[in-house]
């Protein structure tokens, strides 16, 4: 922003609560959840949904365990009703389920939606109206504040006159928002929110609901709270009264400001999938519901199969989830950080290796907050390979997807040419191409060292255990016939190459074990070479159906790794 811009704006004025209790309090149980995803989420769209998408999204929330779902504003259009109708008349409604409606403070628009509500065994009438100084000045013209609040007492009235009239298989509850609460003086929203309480007089075994939202996002979340705390301490027979939330995320805190809201006293919360709402969106269900269950409070909301919750709110919508969305993003599980993916391959190990002593093990693995698993993600996008990866990252796909468990000293040379060449690409690898690179590079390379055959013969004359070898070589292009013994096939191929004048390093390390995922016949083994003259270390790869071979070819191609023309590949 333009400091000369600066002028215009000025701070938020903090609530006068010195005596606040929210800090120290602890979330410990799930609130009351209403989604509004059919009505605030679908009035944000750029292409509202059908009556058919519509249904199909009332279902899902009807599958997560929702059961106070605001289903639109039957009064505003046709679509609206229509589709409160047919949940209605094809009996779609469950009877756990409450359905709840939006109406604004308005005689026909209020007798308008009892239409729609024929019929429906359980439902929750949302009435609304602006209270805002902003709200009164601009929108109502300098309306006074008994205007503001005869506007939300006769709604009420007539509300109740109107649910005094459905027959008994009936239900109807009230629900009132004083519509920008968050930037309304505090005791006029008190004010406003006692008449309304004194005409529709509820009680302890059927409240009545005050939502008051964060219709546009004004302050930190700490003010957020001090005002719900203020006000739940202040209404009066708190006992009849549901205190509801309902924040947008104009400032991006309005998760803070919900978890914040419930410290201060709230019980139930309002918003929707993915945050879709106008403007910033509304408080995501998903990501408040997911921090409890983080901290093993049950909600009551099913997230077991989060990507097929994804498809369809996508589909329905035509919204995207961002990659980066906490829980339900492409790549939340996803480490490209060298270190991280170290941490995180560590942290899977140590985990199963614990849980085998103890099934009920705390989750801990480090940067996941959670196991992926639990919300339908698997383990096989969380580390993927670019240019910032590092050697776990590399050796950890390696293993998870081609069955080669790298020996750990390896990690670092396999991982550093690997991201090397992700770098020169300048994008990430898949999978596949890490699997392919490593072969191409590692895996029984042979130039400028061919074995071309081999053969061992384990009585040949000799000290007891010995066996002696004959390989047909190629070096440098010259084809060569080699002999030697030792105590075993890579002992004898070495002293055969030494034999040659060929041995310019010492075999300090060899590893060997089934290629895991693989053709049954597939083995894996790797040696560690040390050139001689300069001390420089290398691990060679062999893959081979006999192990014999592949320790072979392991040692080649190490030996290509040291040739002086491959130094730096």
């Amino acid at each position: 922003m333009n400091p000369s811009s600066l002028h215009k704006y000025r701070p938020f004025p903090p609530m006068n609560l010195p005596d606040r209790t929210w800090p120290d309090r602890v979330l410990d149980r799930a609130p009351i959840w209403c989604s509004v995803d059919l009505r605030d989420g679908n009035q944000a769209l750029p292409i509202p949904m059908s009556v058919e998408e519509k249904i199909e999204m009332f279902d899902l929330l009807v599958r997560i365990g929702f059961k106070q779902i605001e289903v639109g504003f039957p009064s505003a259009a046709d679509t609206e009703f229509n589709f409160l109708r047919r949940l209605a008349e094809e009996a779609r409604i469950p009877p756990d389920v409450t359905i709840q409606v939006l109406v604004q403070a308005r005689d026909h628009l209020i007798r308008r939606t009892f239409e729609a509500l024929e019929g429906v065994p359980r439902a929750i009438v949302h009435l609304y109206n602006s209270t805002s100084p902003l709200q009164r000045r601009v929108t109502f013209r300098d309306a006074s504040r008994e205007e503001i609040r005869r506007i939300a007492t006769e709604g009420t009235a007539l509300v109740k006159e109107l649910a005094g009239r459905v027959p008994p298989s009936q239900r109807i509850d009230f629900q009132y928002s004083p519509e920008s609460f968050s930037d309304t003086e505090p005791d006029f929203s008190l004010e406003v929110c006692e008449a309304v309480k004194a005409i529709w007089q509820p009680t302890r075994e059927q409240p009545m609901i005050l939502n008051l939202p964060a219709t546009v996002e004004w302050s930190t979340p700490n003010v957020h709270a001090d005002q719900i705390e203020w006000f739940c301490r202040h209404i009066s027979q708190r006992e009849t009264v549901v205190v509801s939330l309902h924040t947008h995320n104009d400032r991006g805190t309005g998760i803070a400001a919900t978890e914040l809201g419930l410290l201060a006293g709230a019980d139930r919360v309002e918003g929707t999938l993915f945050g879709n709402g106008e403007r910033t969106g509304n408080l995501d269900l998903v990501v408040v519901a997911l921090n409890l269950n983080s901290h093993g409070i049950e909600t009551g909301l099913d997230f077991s199969d989060l990507p097929a919750i994804r498809a369809v709110y996508e589909r329905c919508t035509r919204m995207t989830v961002p990659d980066r969305q906490p829980y339900a993003g492409e790549l939340v599980f996803t480490a490209f950080s060298g270190s991280h993916q170290d941490a995180i391959k560590k942290g899977f190990d140590r985990r199963a290796e614990e849980l085998a002593e103890n099934p009920r093990l705390a989750w801990g693995v480090p940067y996941l907050t959670i196991d992926p698993r639990d919300i339908g993600r698997s383990y096989e996008a969380i580390i993927r390979i670019n240019s910032q990866s590092g050697r776990g990252g590399v050796a950890y796909v390696l293993d998870r997807d081609h069955g080669l468990d790298l020996p750990k000293t390896m990690h670092h040379q396999v991982g550093h040419a690997i991201y090397t060449h992700a770098d020169h690409l300048g994008r990430e690898l898949s999978s596949d191409e890490i699997r392919d690179y490593f072969h191409a590079h590692f895996v029984n390379l042979c130039e400028p060292f061919a074995l071309l055959d081999f053969d061992l013969d384990h009585h040949a004359a000799g000290k007891p255990g010995e066996v002696r070898c004959r390989a047909s070589f190629r070096a440098h292009g010259d084809p060569l016939q080699l002999s030697g013994t030792g105590n075993g096939p890579i002992n004898a191929f070495v002293r055969a190459l030494e034999a040659a004048g060929l041995k310019t390093f010492h075999v300090t390390d060899y590893r060997s074990h089934a290629v895991r995922g693989g053709s049954d016949a597939d083995s894996a083994a790797f040696v560690q070479l040390n050139r001689n003259d300069d001390n420089a270390l290398v691990w060679g790869c062999g893959i081979d159906p006999s192990i014999e071979m592949a320790g072979l070819r392991a040692l080649v191609s190490a030996m290509n790794l040291l040739a002086p023309e491959n130094a730096g590949s």
